[in-house]
């Protein structure tokens, strides 16, 4: 049983005396440890200060030239850029809203390599490459050359777009995948859809690439894959326009398994 001992208590016996000179010396030994301890990295910090001021310093620089690089580069060129765009942005969307093909080519043309003094969207990506408004550039170019049926320069420039909206993304990815398959390379088309639908999960683009890539999937003779795309259509996106196509092919597909 364990005896409590007050404070400034005088050690009596012989035993008790010895206890308490070992108890001392164990704590003696302690401290003298965590001295020694202490002593050493005092001395290895002296040893090694310039290299520590060094790294801290470096590490500084780093951060203070991001941040002056982000407020005396990238922000003026972002609004230069966002400027400049303004046209080609405009023709891009005329092009869209088009319903004459000839007109339609005429202003993804203009769009793309500019007019009357004014960048087109290939000049924006290139020069303000790094900007969100170049980023823009390269997705609007892609879908731009993809209208025009130049598929390999539309493959291109929306490879070279990234985005985390859960519309644009998916879109671009889908848009890669639609180039493939004009291309007639259908395992390229198939992988760019399965990511467009990995993307996000929307009303608009998830229905719309399940579809696709269950097609597709129908055709590389994977019936057991399309299946899971059009069930997801049917089950998930009933009201869907992809929903009535979907239910057909899903017959086709549960037939082929």
């Amino acid at each position: 049983m364990a005896t409590y001992k007050k404070r400034g208590h005088k050690p009596k016996t012989k035993a008790e005396k010895e206890i308490q000179i070992e108890e001392g010396s164990r704590t003696a030994e302690v401290f003298k440890s965590l001295d020694a301890g202490a002593s050493k990295t005092e001395a290895w910090a002296e040893k090694n200060q310039k290299v520590i001021f060094g790294v801290i310093g470096a590490i500084a620089l780093v951060v203070l030239g991001y941040i002056l690089y982000q407020k005396f580069f990238q922000e003026p060129k972002q609004m230069e850029a966002a400027n400049e765009v303004y046209q080609a942005s405009a023709n891009f969307d005329q092009a869209l809203n088009s319903v004459d093909t000839a007109v339609k080519d005429s202003l993804f043309n203009i769009a793309l390599n500019g007019n009357a003094g004014k960048y087109g969207l290939i000049d924006i990506a290139d020069k303000y490459s790094g900007t969100p408004t170049g980023n823009l550039a390269n997705y609007q170019a892609g879908i731009a050359y993809l209208n025009m049926n130049n598929y390999q320069e539309a493959i291109n420039y929306l490879d070279k777009f990234s985005s985390d909206d859960v519309i644009l993304g998916p879109l671009a990815k889908g848009a890669i995948g639609d180039a493939f398959t004009q291309l007639n390379q259908p395992n390229e088309a198939y992988k760019y859809y399965k990511e467009a639908v990995a993307l996000s999960t929307n009303d608009l683009t998830t229905p719309r690439f399940l579809l696709k890539a269950g097609v597709t999937a129908l055709n590389l003779g994977n019936a057991a894959e399309a299946f899971e795309f059009f069930n997801r259509i049917t089950e998930e996106f009933k009201d869907a326009p992809e929903a009535a196509k979907a239910k057909t092919y899903k017959g086709q597909a549960e037939a082929m398994k």
